[in-house]
């Protein structure tokens, strides 16, 4: 058994399967997710994992060159604002309809048990060479 990084194995072949590019969409539990994109769905409960959580794990085995997230954040979710802030300097705010629409694109989709609103960010994978 792995001992440690992410134990989940959907989620660990999914990451493992991103390129160059390839956009992953962490999102709260109250995100319409399209038919298309591969789906990890951790949600547990209300609240478990939380955003920040998921966020985080995912951090720790990705390269990230840029990340989007909804406008609207800023002034419904302040907390998840700041977090984003303080993870990607350069985070370029689209209209949430705008985010909603640009999911059906992305590789990945890992929903979290997020159950606040606009918790959700566009990652575009980088590499590590």
């Amino acid at each position: 058994m792995k001992k440690s990084g992410i134990l989940n194995r959907h989620l660990a072949g999914a990451i493992a399967e991103l390129g160059h590019g390839d956009e992953v969409l962490i999102c709260d539990a109250g995100m319409p997710i399209p038919p298309g994109p591969r789906v990890v769905d951790l949600a547990f409960r209300a609240g478990v994992p939380s955003f920040a959580e998921v966020l985080a794990g995912l951090l720790d085995e990705l390269v990230v060159e840029g990340a989007t997230a909804a406008l609207e954040v800023r002034d419904a979710n302040p907390e998840a604002a700041s977090l984003l802030d303080s993870r990607f300097p350069g985070l370029d705010l689209i209209p949430h309809d705008d985010l909603k629409a640009r999911t059906a694109s992305a590789r990945l989709v890992v929903r979290t048990g997020e159950a606040r609103p606009y918790a959700n960010v566009l990652l575009r994978c980088g590499v590590f060479f």
